[in-house]
């Protein structure tokens, strides 16, 4: 089946993670995806490890069932043949500090006089404005510079090390999908194309939207792991077991605190969390802290409470919840090689297969100035 997709064409001169995580989920989607890459090396993260054979497993997985084309950009001849691609193009993705497109003669006014249709998305930092506009920084940064960082701190003080790509997917990736598939849904009624500026940084805020909602209604900013959501309340916070493994501990609403309090068996003295949250939370961590995880784990296991345990990567992947899901996606490297594949925030109902294949570099660099480039 072609996607919901099928027929648009993608440029994709994004390199590393937020634009080729954009493009790949355009790709499940049934878009035409055609990476613009460096010739020799390519895509920074080509060369990442760990790899499977020659592949590296960063790249396949964000790359999967795309087309490579091989381009020296600061050549006339091959910038001309670029452009020319683009001309039949619907989106364009760069992930380019603001203004370097514009320094290749690629910028978005003169591609879309034309080719007017043309969706360009520009993933950014800080965006194409601004005093920091031009800054270097990566996903660590974005999240330290908003106060994402800062609103959960443990104990000594210390802000925590994000498990995960936060302002790269949340604040880059995603944005930069659902601006796109407006912007063609608005490209459905207009006709025109539009320039769509994503900043990384930017849009980490609206993760923040209980901290500013705190803000705009009371005046008061939130105090870093102090919140309700931030490790304040013992009713949303890790506790240790008896075997040093930890239960995530979420029973907010108050028939799910109440049948919570029953089972551990907390005095009822301590049960109005709101008297004396320091002294309950002490008492919860004790009593979890007595027990083993296992011992909480099946006492748990059929409550509403809104109790689990910390679980390892490993034993996710094999929860009977989500394997029957990871397990529908599969890849193949340069070579044939197996390489675990990324699972998609896609429905099933608008998903399709790309393809099994990550591309060569290169390896589709035929259609610069050939008739099925130009489409």
């Amino acid at each position: 089946m072609p996607g919901p997709l099928g027929g648009v064409r993608v440029i994709d001169f994004a390199t590393l993670l937020p634009g080729p995580l954009a493009g790949l989920v355009l790709a499940h989607a049934g878009a035409e995806v055609i990476k613009i890459e460096r010739p020799g090396s390519g895509d920074e993260m080509r060369s990442y490890v760990p790899r499977s054979g020659p592949t590296s497993a960063n790249f396949a997985v964000l790359n999967r069932g795309k087309r490579s084309v091989a381009a020296d950009l600061k050549d006339a001849g091959q910038a001309d043949a670029v452009r020319e691609l683009i001309d039949g193009a619907d989106v364009l993705i760069e992930q380019f500090r603001p203004g370097v497109m514009e320094r290749l003669g690629l910028g978005y006014d003169w591609l879309a006089a034309r080719n007017p249709g043309l969706v360009y998305c520009s993933i950014s930092g800080y965006g194409q404005e601004g005093p920091r506009a031009g800054r270097v920084g990566h996903d660590l940064n974005y999240a330290a510079g908003t106060g994402l960082l800062d609103l959960a701190r443990d104990g000594t003080g210390a802000p925590a090390m994000p498990p995960a790509l936060i302002a790269d997917i949340a604040g880059g990736a995603y944005p930069a999908l659902i601006n796109i598939l407006l912007a063609l849904r608005d490209r459905d009624r207009t006709g025109r194309g539009a320039h769509l500026d994503v900043s990384m940084a930017h849009n980490l805020f609206p993760l923040q939207y209980w901290a500013l909602a705190t803000v705009g209604a009371t005046g008061a900013w939130p105090r870093p792991g102090g919140e309700l959501v931030t490790g304040g309340s013992p009713r949303y916070r890790l506790y240790r077991t008896a075997d040093d493994g930890w239960l995530a501990v979420a029973p907010i609403e108050q028939r799910f605190w109440d049948r919570f309090c029953q089972i551990i068996e907390l005095p009822g003295t301590l049960r109005d969390d709101a008297a004396d949250p320091g002294a309950t939370a002490a008492e919860v961590a004790r009593r979890i802290a007595a027990r083993t995880t296992a011992h909480w784990e099946t006492t748990f296991a059929d409550e509403d409470v809104c109790v689990n345990v910390v679980t390892a990567l490993r034993d996710a992947v094999a929860d009977p919840q989500f394997a029957p899901w990871l397990g529908d996606f599969g890849v193949a490297g340069d070579h044939g090689e197996a390489i675990p594949a990324l699972p998609l925030p896609l429905a099933t109902a608008v998903r399709t297969d790309p393809g099994p294949g990550v591309p060569g570099l290169g390896a589709d660099s035929g259609l610069l100035g050939s008739p099925e480039g130009g489409r």
